[in-house]
């Protein structure tokens, strides 16, 4: 009851809402979200650096500019997975496994996409600083390098749990005789964290955050689960908002569903930060290496 309750409270304050329309913002919210979710088993510095982490959070997208075409074609696959072409195949467990598994079907893996190894490399990345941050606790420039490595973390996380990052059908089905149905679709998805002016304290909300007791395999589930919603977004793409238009009657099915989705994406990634933690007390720093004296 408490749940329909809230859908149709924010169904009620939509009817006047004067929104944001673009999409990119999204990403600042959950990832303030997941800050504000995280336990508090995790540093204070990183708890109250909501602010940097969101910030860079924004960056992967930044990076896939057309001024910048090395990286951005790099960049670009990074951000999605279209599992229908791995054929039913389970995800190796690194990213060269994965290349030659798209070797051996016979296609470029970044047609397949990478996100999956984005944010295992990325939790990873992650893990190792919060080890130099455990040897080296007031170094502030191994806090700003989490802060740095938890935004790039954000972001693959997020992307990673909406359904049409998941799917050779990102932005429109083909129809038989060629044409696309609902072509568009995505930046629709993707545009209403903003478009229902979703806060980032109600989605950090009663989260239960756990840390990911295997990162692949983990990580394989979340996609198999989003990649099954692909259904459900093709199913309510007539009643998704135009991002650009305030003009919406809402629906509560949408909105729940983007809820859902956002919920998903703060607790997935508040998790992953969590999991980074933990990681982080098993690693061994080399011996070389001295952060006491090499930042002054």
């Amino acid at each position: 009851m408490k749940k329909v309750m809230l859908v149709l409270g924010m169904t009620l304050l939509l009817v006047g809402n004067t929104s944001r329309a673009w999409w990119s913002g999204g990403h600042g919210i959950l990832t303030r979200a997941a800050v504000e979710a995280a336990p508090d088993e995790i540093p204070e510095f990183f708890r109250t650096g909501g602010g940097m982490i969101a910030h860079c959070a924004f960056d992967p997208d930044v990076s896939k500019n057309q001024g910048t075409p090395t990286v951005r074609s790099s960049e670009h696959s990074e951000h999605y997975i279209d599992l229908e072409l791995l054929q039913g195949r389970s995800l190796p467990k690194n990213r060269y496994e994965y290349i030659q598994l798209c070797t051996e079907i016979g296609i470029r893996p970044e047609k397949v996409g990478l996100v999956p190894y984005a944010v295992i490399e990325w939790t990873e990345r992650l893990a190792i600083a919060f080890t130099e941050h455990r040897k080296w606790p007031d170094n502030v420039f191994i806090q700003n390098k989490c802060l740095v490595y938890a935004g790039f973390l954000a972001h693959y996380a997020q992307d990673m749990c909406q359904p049409l990052h998941l799917t050779v059908d990102y932005n429109g089905r083909r129809q038989p005789d060629g044409t696309i149905l609902h072509k568009g679709i995505h930046e629709k998805v993707d545009a209403l964290v903003e478009f229902l002016d979703m806060e980032s304290a109600d989605l950090a909300e009663a989260q239960e955050i756990a840390a990911l007791d295997n990162l692949m395999t983990d990580i394989s589930k979340l996609v198999e689960n989003g990649h099954s919603l692909v259904d459900k977004v093709y199913n309510l793409a007539d009643s998704l908002p135009s991002p650009r238009n305030k003009e919406w009657t809402a629906v509560p099915e949408v909105i729940e569903f983007a809820r859902e989705r956002a919920r998903e994406s703060v607790r997935f990634t508040a998790s992953l930060y969590l999991t980074a933690w933990r990681i982080s007390k098993t690693v061994e720093l080399p011996s070389w290496l001295d952060r006491s004296v090499s930042d002054k």
